[in-house]
């Protein structure tokens, strides 16, 4: 009796950990990457190969990180990823509750774009510098992991460039 609940509390152990596990290791699932991501200024409207883009040519002048109620360019938010920025867009149909607590979510970060982004591939997207994670709610512990992981990350192509002082007045940070 005793090796039995051993055994199913080994086997809810286990179970446990294969849930968490990805959130302690770092990996993020169903992550997207883009390596090779072009980098260069341009000016007027450019295309993308990713929707929301994850990198690529883009304006000369970056985007001020904070939390938008209307849609910003994708020119000037690449500009934002290449300095460390993660952009974190959501459908403008999203319910009000979920797009809150997306606010609560990048609230005070300084390295975050929030905005709405029409026709995205999912209810919301976080995109970073050649990296991107789709869901489909606020709650989604992938979120808070894409932010920690990448949020001046690793892939910042210039790590400490600013954030403020161009482009755009959030509508709070």
């Amino acid at each position: 009796m005793i090796v039995g609940g051993v055994f199913v509390l080994a086997i809810i152990g286990f179970i446990i950990y294969r849930l968490v596990a990805p959130s302690l290791t770092g990996a993020i699932a169903s992550l997207q990457t883009f390596p090779d991501v072009e980098a260069g200024h341009a000016e007027g409207a450019l295309t993308y190969a990713q929707t929301p883009p994850v990198g690529g040519v883009h304006n000369p002048a970056w985007q001020n990180c904070g939390i938008y109620a209307e849609p910003i360019g994708s020119e000037n938010a690449v500009h934002s990823m290449e300095h460390g920025a993660v952009w974190i867009t959501y459908r403008p149909d999203l319910a009000v509750a979920e797009v809150e607590k997306l606010r609560v979510l990048v609230r005070g970060r300084r390295y975050t774009l929030l905005s709405p982004f029409a026709d995205g591939p999912a209810p919301i997207v976080a995109s970073a510098w050649g990296s991107q994670v789709q869901v489909d709610s606020s709650d989604n512990f992938r979120l808070e992991q894409f932010l920690s992981q990448f949020e001046q990350g690793p892939q910042t192509l210039e790590p400490g460039a600013s954030c403020s002082g161009a482009v755009g007045l959030p509508v709070e940070r």
